[in-house]
């Protein structure tokens, strides 16, 4: 296979034109946002509305050379957010969220529970809305640590990034293609300078390492067997850093039970129960001891039935009716559950298929929750925004995962178109072996190549030369799995 045709099978969404536009937008928030608001979110939208222009500039001004894409992105990543984060971590005084991480995980560390009684709840800065685990973040500050690895804003980034790394690998066609590699590197940048990740990170909002936790649970889902069951395991611990990441239990409960079987399904949960309470336990031993501690600053304080209101408070439909007085208050809880539950209904009548319609079902479900909350904010919507981020960025990769599963909802067409083309190649190599090197069998080859190219163009919409190459390669794998020496014999 030439080099060319590798490139073109492995071509990342992420165009340079695509990455110019991006970056022009990021540019034109990041000013919007250095103008009309103040504090830390103007910190860094100055940094940041510069290292998006530049790199922007870039962009522009390299079209017609062969510089690296990787280069204008991590221009991005270090204006973005390394330097407003170093900014904000030693020059500024920390955020709410900040203080709140670094008092859960002295509360941790001296009483067993990050979570404050009840009784002594004197302020909104005084409640925890965090899950327990969410208090590591804190720990090297109040283990003694000071200057910049003190901040907890430090380690949400390293993990976070990791994290965003990992579910990107893990979501690659090829865990040893060179192509993949790049484009497993493009995509972790690409994500981690965006204003999705980049504004949270810096300001300290925690949501970032929950969003990548759930990425990775959407990769590891993505193909079936035991590798779906540690899928578990990272939403388990999503789950036990804060409570957005629970809409995503039942649905991608229901794909696996409608791809894999109800068993898988209650294997998942399980597990994905036993890792949350385990960590919980870990995080918040003493916390066991005292419920309404717990429920006071995780559960009524977010829904803002506490003395003292969370400061979370956006022009979104749940909140103005909550402020309209009690009764609208009530009203927006009670349209919260009952969107809750016509979710529930929709996922047993038409449960998501694949791992790409979970995300868009929990993208769509996280979205409709933020919106009709009581308390809430528009910094809630990285969620769905990442979610879908997440799928563009890896489209290619879910072009594999339907070949190989035969499922799939976007991609349903092709992966139908591909499964079909499959059979005929599988029963072709296997005749074009019986033969060994006989004129026959190279005939036989190259018409079910064609066949194949054919098909996949016209159900799938790829231009005619991708999908030659993309037959020409699936026909290359099939043949050396089937019959490897006639394979390394007639390189197809």
């Amino acid at each position: 296979m030439t080099n060319e045709k590798t490139m073109s099978v492995h071509e990342h969404w992420l165009s340079r034109n695509r990455a110019l536009a991006a970056s022009g937008a990021f540019a034109a928030y990041a000013t919007g946002l250095a103008i009309y608001t103040g504090g830390a979110d103007r910190t860094w939208a100055i940094w940041a509305a510069v290292a998006y222009t530049v790199t922007t500039a870039m962009f522009l001004l390299t079209r017609r050379t062969k510089l690296p894409l990787m280069v204008p992105l991590l221009v991005s990543l270090g204006g973005a957010l390394g330097a407003p984060l170093i900014w904000l971590a030693t020059r500024v005084q920390p955020t709410p969220e900040v203080k709140v991480i670094s008092q859960s995980a002295t509360l941790l560390l001296q009483h067993g529970t990050p979570y404050l009684a009840p009784g002594q709840l004197a302020n909104w800065l005084s409640y925890n809305p965090y899950m327990p685990a969410m208090a590591v973040f804190g720990l090297p500050k109040a283990l003694g640590a000071t200057g910049l690895i003190a901040d907890p804003r430090v380690w949400m980034t390293l993990v976070s990034i990791a994290l965003i790394a990992a579910a990107f690998w893990l979501a690659a066609p090829h865990l040893s293609c060179r192509s993949c590699s790049r484009n497993v590197a493009v995509s972790t940048v690409f994500a981690a300078s965006s204003p999705v990740i980049a504004v949270p990170l810096a300001v300290g909002i925690t949501d970032p390492p929950v969003i990548a936790l759930l990425l990775v649970t959407l990769a590891l889902a993505a193909r079936p067997g035991r590798r779906a069951m540690w899928a578990g395991v990272a939403l388990g611990a999503a789950s036990a850093l804060k409570s957005t990441a629970w809409p995503a239990v039942p649905i991608i409960a229901a794909m696996l039970a409608t791809r894999d079987g109800v068993r898988a399904a209650w294997r998942f949960v399980g597990i994905t129960a036993l890792v949350t309470g385990g960590l919980c336990a870990l995080m918040a031993p003493a916390a066991l001891a005292d419920p309404p501690a717990f429920l006071q600053n995780t559960v009524l304080f977010p829904l803002g039935l506490t003395k003292h209101q969370t400061p979370a408070a956006s022009p979104l439909p749940g909140h103005l009716l909550a402020m309209t007085g009690s009764a609208g208050h009530w009203v927006a809880v009670g349209l919260l559950l009952a969107a809750g539950l016509g979710f529930a209904i929709s996922l047993i009548v038409r449960p998501p298929a694949d791992a790409r319609a979970a995300a868009l079902r929990i993208a769509l479900g996280l979205a409709v929750m933020f919106t009709l909350a009581p308390a809430t904010r528009w910094g809630y919507f990285v969620y769905p925004i990442g979610l879908i981020g997440w799928l563009a960025l890896t489209g290619q990769g879910s072009a594999s995962e339907d070949q190989r599963s035969g499922g799939g909802t976007a991609l349903a067409p092709a992966a139908a178109a591909a499964a079909a083309a499959g059979a005929g190649i599988s029963v072709g190599v296997g005749v074009a072996a019986s033969t060994a090197v006989s004129r026959a069998s190279a005939l036989a080859l190259a018409g079910a190549r064609f066949g194949m190219a054919a098909g996949w163009s016209m159900v799938s919409g790829l231009p005619p030369r991708l999908a030659a190459a993309r037959a020409k390669e699936l026909m290359t794998r099939c043949a050396r799995l089937r019959h490897p020496e006639w394979a390394l014999a007639h390189e197809v």
